[in-house]
């Protein structure tokens, strides 16, 4: 899976948590992986799936080479408790922690379950954010390469990046996307609309462990912010 073995990775960013802890075999690599899709109650079933998988690994939380981390987008609590939870890991066992986003994870995950879909196509991860946007990265299906950096926008504005290239769109967003394009003139393919991202899809080379603590991707400011006026004055 991971260049770094031995790995634990999880991810807790959108509509799904999923583990998986990973180790070097004789015949290559092998792993215990667990996916659960939750509408909420991340923070309840990370820590719980984390020691189920781990139970099933050949090494314990001190022998660990790698954490790996998604760090965003997503909602802001499930981005909060995978970082709040591999921070926790890092400072606990010394391991370096590794990241990708969640629409890099989410690219990987189409890539094993539709290969032949998108081979030699423009991969479109579209992941509905609610308010008429669109978490949105592409990626060349070849290798996986991003086209651009993750970011929120609209559909329509996101079908123009897209310009007369073979698109494949998927994730929660795709038809979105797709019918901002047919407004355009454009085709975009959508597939696999309830895709989440799954750990257990990342290649071996694409995490090199990081020096530092992770931090969160937000791509859209909090939706709570305090009242004008409303705010204590600090005790001196």
């Amino acid at each position: 899976m991971l260049r770094t073995m031995n790995t634990l990775a999880f991810d807790t960013c959108f509509g799904a948590c999923s583990v998986a802890a990973t180790w070097r075999t004789p015949d290559g690599v092998a792993g215990a992986y667990r996916f659960e899709r939750l509408v909420r109650g991340h923070a309840e079933r990370l820590t719980p799936m984390i020691g189920e998988a781990m139970a099933d690994a050949p090494f314990d939380f001190q022998q660990l080479e790698c954490i790996v981390v998604t760090t965003g987008p997503g909602t802001f609590t499930g981005q909060r408790v995978g970082i709040a939870a591999a921070r926790a890991l890092a400072l606990a066992t010394g391991a370096p922690v590794g990241t990708l986003s969640s629409l890099a994870v989410m690219a990987y995950t189409a890539a094993v379950e539709i290969p032949a879909e998108i081979a030699g196509k423009v991969l479109a991860i579209a992941v509905d954010a609610r308010r008429d946007e669109i978490y949105f990265q592409c990626f060349t299906a070849a290798d996986m390469m991003p086209l651009d950096e993750p970011h929120l926008t609209t559909p329509a504005a996101a079908a123009r990046l897209l310009g007369g290239r073979d698109v494949v769109a998927v994730g929660s967003g795709a038809e979105l996307l797709s019918a901002a394009a047919r407004d355009q003139g454009l085709v975009v393919v959508t597939r696999l609309p309830a895709l989440e991202p799954d750990v257990r899809a990342i290649p071996r080379h694409a995490v090199v462990p990081g020096s530092g603590l992770p931090r969160p991707l937000y791509l859209r400011p909090p939706d709570a912010k305090p009242q004008d006026g409303a705010s204590l004055a600090r005790v001196p």
